[in-house]
């Protein structure tokens, strides 16, 4: 263990045990998980700098649509939309410029783990091709304003404003939207695209706001206190001791760069992330002029089958997701096999046993890479994780180990229980504080699991004043993730009910493109309202249930963490999960139920649903 110089951190993994005993770690697996279970689940968190405050008189204003957010889903829906001829359109946002995620997060090392050649949307459509195959978070804020200069989205929005309330007006058919600089706006159809990077989250433990040092989010980022900027040189920190908490997808990215200048960094570590190899470069410029009418939609279908173990004839993209989801995944060869035996149960069962060996074999690689890059073997073994691959988001850094060699670097491993409390000098854990001038919080965002109008923070009330909250209460109740019954005309875009796609862009794509479809069309047939059909609403929520159970196993298995309610499983958390066929099928499903053009679930008017057509919701 601990070996010095003897890997890259660019270079290939080392190979698995191939005499790995699947037994042993399995219990490993166990053992770690009972680690991190905590009785409060969820509630053990709590839940703009960016441009100078601008004033201006309240304004009440009429459109035909309203969407809430102005990040990648919010932005990606509004060029669908006119591209469908919807024109009129409103967008709002609590923020002083496009970007969402991309907008807040400005921390140091901030950067895409997706291709940006598939995850910065509509780059057709903008005539850009991104610099580098993981664009840089500066980038990626940049390409936001792109989009909203080349489709005139600044004129259509409200920056620096809060949308406080949505009520559905019965004698209008409107939305009547609320925010909280007064304004009062009318919209025939509302789009609620708040995304899942939106309210921050803090560890709840004890003495949080007693510390008299200086903390932040990383969403937040505080470049007056650190110096620098997004590319680093923090030279602010050269004489102070900071704690990093967290370990997941954005400490990943942040920890190099305040390692690389604070005068001590602790990183506060409950849960250790699998941490592979970056293949990242600049783009050819000759690649990118052989590139053809519609490569993007054709490279994301590519990437978005190839993870979900679907068949292709080949890896356009051939990074560390393709390498190791289509490993992984059940092949199409396994599925031929299944179809074609004459007890497709047993065979199956050996398929899946064959699944989860290149598991625990991936799994193992990425423990040993620990092993090769960490010098130190306490640290090492800290360091390595113990659960099934895709149970925590992956990370891909080359920079985030070897940062563990660093003298100024300290690892405090809560070996899964989490920090004790804080202080006003610092960190307790274990009975030792670590005095601390700053504390910086790399601990994630109210996500899915969580009530929607809470991390949206507004009121949604539908017909007859019913609260999207309380209709929600056990559980989210959707057609397609879409719709809501009693929500006439009120369209969600989110993963909750829907797909879950590694590639998020693409989710949202096919989203806005659906939207668009459905609004068009209901104005093409004159329709002034759009609701799910409540025996529609019943059924896919049976859907939901049903699919997820496919998974419940492997999550109920997983460390805890977002993906699974923080190990507490129920019919509410399945309820809260995504199609489980997964995302190519759940696009193919959207796309056929398009193609029949019965808007089967749907009342148009009012007009009850031909339960004939009931069925074609879930092709």
């Amino acid at each position: 263990m601990g070996s010095v110089g003897v890997f890259s951190e660019s270079a290939p993994l080392p190979p698995p045990d191939e005499n790995l005993d699947f037994a042993a770690v399995s219990a490993k697996y166990k053992e770690e998980r009972e680690k991190r279970l905590r009785v409060e689940g969820l509630n053990q968190y709590h839940s703009d700098r960016w441009s100078k405050p601008i004033s201006r008189p309240p304004i009440e204003e009429t459109v035909d649509y309203l969407i809430v957010g102005a990040g990648f889903s919010g932005m990606i829906l509004a060029v669908r939309l006119i591209q469908a001829g919807i024109t009129n359109i409103k967008i709002v946002d609590k923020s002083g410029d496009f970007g969402g995620t991309w907008y807040w997060n400005r921390y140091p090392g901030a950067a895409c783990d997706i291709e940006a050649y598939i995850y910065m949307p509509l780059l057709e459509e903008t005539n850009y091709i991104p610099t580098e195959k993981y664009a840089r978070g500066a980038e990626l804020f940049a390409h936001s304003q792109r989009i909203g200069r080349t489709f005139g989205l600044y004129e259509k929005t409200l920056f620096q404003t809060e949308v406080t309330q949505l009520d559905w007006n019965e004698n209008t058919k409107k939305w009547d939207v609320f925010t909280e600089r007064g304004d009062k706006l009318h919209a025939q159809f509302i789009t609620t695209a708040g995304g899942l990077l939106h309210k921050m989250k803090f560890p709840g433990v004890p003495g949080i706001e007693t510390f008299k040092g200086h903390s932040f989010h990383t969403s937040r980022w505080d470049f007056d206190y650190t110096g620098g900027d997004i590319n680093g040189n923090l030279h602010k920190l050269a004489d102070k001791r900071v704690a990093v908490i967290g370990t997941g997808a954005t400490a990943i990215q942040v920890v190099p760069q305040v390692g690389r200048w604070a005068k001590h960094l602790h990183v506060f570590q409950r849960t250790p992330s699998s941490v592979d190899v970056r293949l990242d470069g600049p783009t050819d410029p000759g690649w990118a002029k052989t590139l053809t009418k519609g490569w993007q939609q054709h490279r994301m279908d590519n990437f978005n089958n190839l993870v979900a173990g679907a068949y292709v004839t080949e890896d356009l993209v051939a990074d560390g997701w393709t390498n190791v989801l289509a490993e992984i995944a059940v092949n199409a060869k396994m599925v031929e096999e299944i179809e074609a035996a004459p007890d497709p149960i047993a065979v199956a069962n050996i398929i899946q046993k064959k699944m989860q060996a290149a598991n625990f074999k991936k799994m193992d690689q990425i423990r040993k890479r620990v092993d090769a890059i960490v010098r130190n073997p306490k640290t090492a073994e800290a360091l390595k994780p113990w659960y099934n691959y895709m149970c925590k988001r992956p990370g891909f850094h080359n920079d985030y180990l070897p940062t563990f060699n660093q003298p100024n670097v300290t690892l405090v491993d809560t070996e899964g229980r989490g920090i004790d409390r804080i202080t006003e000098k610092g960190i307790v854990f274990n009975g030792i504080e670590h005095e601390l001038d700053c504390i910086i919080y790399a601990t994630g965002f109210e996500y899915v699991s969580n009530d929607y109008s809470q991390r949206l923070q507004l009121s949604i009330r539908g017909r007859n004043g019913i609260g999207l909250e309380d209709y929600w209460k056990d559980g989210p109740r959707t057609l397609h993730g879409f719709y809501t019954r009693n929500l006439p005309n009120h369209f969600i875009m989110s993963i909750t009910q829907s797909a879950l796609a590694p590639n998020f862009q693409h989710l949202l794509n096919e989203q806005a493109k659906h939207i668009a479809f459905v609004v068009a069309e209901a104005k093409k047939q004159g329709a002034t309202t759009v609701e799910a059909s409540q025996a529609a609403e019943d059924e896919w929520v049976k859907t939901i249930i049903r699919l997820g159970k496919l998974k419940e196993d492997f999550l109920r298995e997983c460390t805890p963490s977002y993906y699974n309610d923080e190990g507490q499983i129920s019919e509410k958390t399945l309820k809260t999960g995504r199609y489980g066929l997964g995302a190519p099928h759940f696009f193919n499903l959207l796309a056929n139920w398009r193609a029949k053009g019965t808007m089967a679930g749907l009342e148009l008017d009012g007009k009850p649903l031909r339960l004939r057509e009931l069925k074609r919701c879930f092709l």
